[in-house]
Parts: C-alpha cells; sequence; structure tokens
C-alpha cells in the first residue's frame, strides 16, 4: 500500500474516505469539528442521535455528505478524553482499518495525529496509523486463492504545518517497520512443505541482494560439522531437508564499532522428533520459524531505515521430524562450546540449535546478543499471550527492552534466571541436561540457554505465546519486529 502525507486544509483536502476522532460523551476532535462546520452541523446532529458515543474503537461510517471534495466520512472512538492510552490508539486505528475495508474504498486519508496519546507525538502516532493499517490489509495469497481483495491501495495522513516534519519521520519508520513485519508475516504463514530451511535461506540471499550494505553467507551442514555444532546438527538428523545456519551481515555503523547480534530460531517444522507432539493442531508447528522471520523482518526494516548500526542476524534452520537416524532420549551430544548435553526430550529442540548458533556468535565480537524463539509453551502457561518473556543476565539490556516494548506497544515481561532453577538441568551422564522437568519450563530453558551466554550481554525473547494467533483467526502476527525495530532505533540514535 501506498503511504504519504497529506498537507493540505482540510476544506481543500480531496479524499474518498476520510477518518476523524471523537472521544466519549460525544466530544469531536479537532479535525471533526472543523469538518462539523464545513458541513453545517451535520456530524453533530448525527451523532447526537446516538449512533456513536466515542468509546474506543467504535466507528461511525458516514455515507452521505452534501456536496463537497470528501465522498465518505468514518468516526472513530478514542475514549475518554485525556485519557488515550498508547495501546488504546493503536485498538481504535484497528477498528478504523476495518471500517475502511468494509467500505471498498481504494484510496483514504486519515487525520488522526490531532487524537491526544498519553507520551506519544505526531511521529510516533504516525508511525502505528502506518503499522496498524498495513497489519489491518494484509491478506495471506501465495498458495490460496483471494476472490475478494482488499481494494485500500493509499492511505495518506494529514498533518498540519507544525506536524508534518514529524510526521513524515515516522511514516518512513512505520512503513520500514510494516514491511519488515510484512515479509514475517508472509515466511511464517508459508506451510513447512514450501518454506523449508533452502528456502529460508533462499529469502536471506533474496533479501542481501535488495540492499547494498547486506550480506548474507550461508552455512551448509559440513560447514557445522567442521565447527562441531553437534548440538545443531542432532535436531536435523531426522530430516530430509539439510539445515542451514542462515548469516546477515548489516554493515550501517563505523568498521570498529560492535555488532547487534540477533538470532532467530528457525524451525520450518518441528514435529517433537521422537518424543512426537500430539496430532491436534500440529500444523501450527509451521510457526516454529517465527523467531528466524523475524530476523529477516528486522534485517529489512533495518536496511530501509539506513540504521547507522552494524548488525548481524543468524538464523539457525531445521526441521524437527521422527526418523530412525533421529535423536532419541538418553542420547547425549556434544555442543560447539564442548559442553556435552544428555537429550532427555527431542522436542525441546530449539535450544538445542541455540545453544551452538549462541556459541558461534561469539565471533562477531557482539555488544549484544539477543535471541529470538517460539521456545516453550510453558511461557503461554505463565504469561498467557499478551507479552512475550523476556530472560536475559544484563539489567540495563533487559531495561532498554522493556523500554522499546513499552514505546513499540509490543510488550514483553522479565522473568528470573537465578541459579536455583540451574539444580533441574543437572545430568548424571552429561555437562547438561536439555530439559528440567515440569516446572517452570520457560525458565529452565532460559538458564540452559544462557550457559552458552555467559561471555557477553544475552537476553532472549520467549515467543511462543505472541509470535501467532490460534484459532479462527489463525496467522502470524509479525511480532517481535516493532519490538526490535524500535530497540534498533533507540541504539541509532544514541
Amino acid at each position: 500500500m501506498d503511504y504519504s502525507i497529506e498537507s493540505s486544509p482540510l476544506d481543500k483536502l480531496q479524499s474518498d474516505c476520510l477518518l476523524v476522532g471523537i472521544y466519549e460523551n460525544q466530544q469531536l476532535s479537532a479535525s471533526a469539528s472543523s469538518l462539523d462546520s464545513q458541513f453545517g452541523g451535520l456530524i453533530g446532529k448525527l451523532i447526537s442521535r446516538g449512533d456513536i458515543k466515542g468509546k474506543n474503537s467504535e466507528t461511525l461510517l458516514i455515507n452521505n455528505l452534501p456536496d463537497g471534495n470528501i465522498e465518505r466520512l468514518v468516526l472513530v472512538g478514542f475514549g475518554e478524553r485525556g485519557k488515550v492510552s498508547r495501546k488504546q490508539y493503536r485498538k481504535a486505528l484497528a477498528a478504523a482499518i476495518k471500517t475502511v475495508k468494509d467500505s471498498k474504498v481504494n484510496a483514504a486519508g486519515c487525520a488522526l495525529l490531532d487524537i491526544d496519546v498519553d507520551g506519544a507525538d505526531s511521529q510516533w502516532k504516525a508511525r502505528q496509523i502506518v503499522e496498524v493499517f498495513n497489519d489491518g490489509v494484509y491478506q495471506y495469497s501465495a498458495t490460496k486463492k483471494v476472490d475478494d481483495k482488499n481494494p485500500l491501495q493509499k492511505l495518506s495522513i494529514v498533518a498540519t504545518d507544525s506536524q508534518k516534519s514529524l510526521a513524515e519521520t515516522g511514516l518512513q519508520q512505520g512503513v520500514a517497520i510494516a514491511l519488515g513485519i510484512e515479509l514475517t508475516k508472509h515466511l511464517a504463514d508459508l506451510p513447512g512443505n514450501v518454506c523449508t530451511p533452502t528456502f529460508l535461506a533462499e529469502q536471506a540471499l533474496s533479501l542481501a541482494g535488495q540492499h547494498a550494505k547486506l550480506s548474507c553467507e550461508i552455512l551448509e551442514e559440513s560447514d557445522m560439522e567442521a565447527l562441531g555444532m553437534g548440538s545443531f546438527l542432532s535436531v536435523s538428523r531426522g530430516s530430509r531437508q539439510p539445515a542451514k545456519l542462515i548469516c546477515l551481515n548489516y554493515q550501517g555503523g563505523d568498521a570498529n564499532s560492535k555488532p547487534i547480534v540477533i538470532i532467530g530460531k528457525g524451525l520450518t517444522f518441528d514435529a517433537g522428533g521422537i518424543s512426537l507432539k500430539p496430532g491436534l493442531g500440529m500444523d501450527e508447528m509451521k510457526y516454529d520459524m517465527c523467531g528466524g522471520a523475524s530476523v529477516l523482518g528486522i534485517v529489512r526494516a533495518a536496511s530501509l531505515l539506513n540504521l547507522k548500526l552494524n548488525i548481524v542476524g543468524l538464523v539457525p534452520s531445521s526441521e524437527n521430524l521422527p526418523d530412525g537416524a533421529a535423536n532419541k532420549p538418553g542420547d547425549i551430544v556434544t555442543s560447539m562450546s564442548g559442553k556435552t548435553i544428555e537429550i532427555l526430550n527431542t522436542d525441546a529442540e530449539g535450544r538445542l540449535i541455540l545453544c551452538d548458533t549462541l556459541t558461534y556468535a561469539k565471533k562477531y565480537n557482539p555488544d549484544v546478543v539477543i535471541d529470538m524463539a517460539t521456545l516453550t509453551g510453558a511461557c503461554i502457561v505463565a504469561l498467557g499471550r499478551v507479552p512475550s518473556g523476556l530472560f536475559g543476565n544484563d539489567d540495563k539490556l533487559c531495561n532498554d527492552l522493556l523500554v522499546s516494548g513499552d514505546t513499540a506497544c509490543d510488550l514483553l515481561w522479565r522473568m528470573p534466571i537465578w541459579e536455583e532453577y540451574q539444580e533441574q538441568l543437572k545430568s548424571n551422564f552429561a555437562d547438561l541436561a536439555n530439559i528440567g522437568g515440569p516446572d517452570g519450563g520457560s525458565i529452565t530453558a532460559s538458564v540452559f540457554l544462557s550457559k552458552f551466554a555467559e561471555e557477553y550481554r544475552w537476553a532472549h525473547i520467549d515467543i511462543a505465546g505472541t509470535a501467532w494467533r490460534t484459532g479462527a483467526n489463525k496467522g502470524a502476527t509479525g511480532r517481535p519486529v516493532a519490538l526490535l525495530s524500535q530497540y534498533l532505533l533507540n541504539r541509532a540514535s544514541v
């Protein structure tokens, strides 16, 4: 979709469909009040009938307007004036895009920068408008015929002269992040027989070919074997698809600046291996590569924003299937670090591919390392599907990520990795067991990873509950692309 900033006065604005805000108790925003005067009090008359109260996420489409430049009007409710939070603003935008889509227009204007949002300026609001609208018009069509394609192709954000500069920056950021989220969702929604480790590697190579500051190297199984990645390779033994370690390198900063390393789990399908998962809902295990897809999305956003940072994206990619050569419970493998691991459950495979990648990340002499993974169902039990779980060995890094999550409305909740949990990973036969029993599963998984990240500042984000929606609206969310993009923007501004 095409996005632009529109600075024409409302009385001169031409629009197929214009969105304006209304607060609770039918209080009009500045734009809505201006249009009400322009239309001879029509808006006031309509809302006096009680068709819309102004509660958050209420919308009202007005089709019949006096002759003029605006053909349709959508009133969008934001709740109590002076108390609109950032989350409420995004929630109202999501309702607005649904109404616009239902109206079947090709182009729309959005005069919602004048809504007062706690702790947000025009830059933030313009960015959210793009992100939310782009998310709302996303349609998966790679393997499905879409008969009712969304007709909306253009969105202009109405800005006054005082808002224009900030709004243009927000638009640029929003488009870059939205395109990163779009790539992530597309890759994640593809079926496992299409999006294999080889396919994911090809997409990374294609992405690198689109940006001058971005390069890509693919490590094959023979390369990983030479490096001693016995833990990673043990997972791929049950699959006919060869494993890949995707290495993206974005050089936007000084040559001597330490890179930010971002790692994403890329299990393109996870059946659980010999410790087979239940059949119900197993189709959703194509989403076990959402962390890896997010790496590609984040790197795409950073490249489009031309951030003055050095960023390395690593995606260990494999399948986890049952086979005569697959890992068995009780097997012991040797990781790249030299630590031996007793595999008590083959379905705890994500940590087996991540641990070798965390060891490999040391070669880049990183400033920080952040990994993202659909790692544990236990994280969903602990936190539900609202925040992602955050674990880490550095308070400043974790606090920076928490702040970025609040700004991006892509929330995190910090969890402990205290030494008491290490007892659960003890093995009689290896340095570590790959599971720690039924208690605190997301924590013990993070404690396991922490053993391979002791030489640098590290954070782990468990996105098992947030990377995709289940049920009737099943589909990838693109999280945590917005969160990590905000973190990178914050780092680039320092």
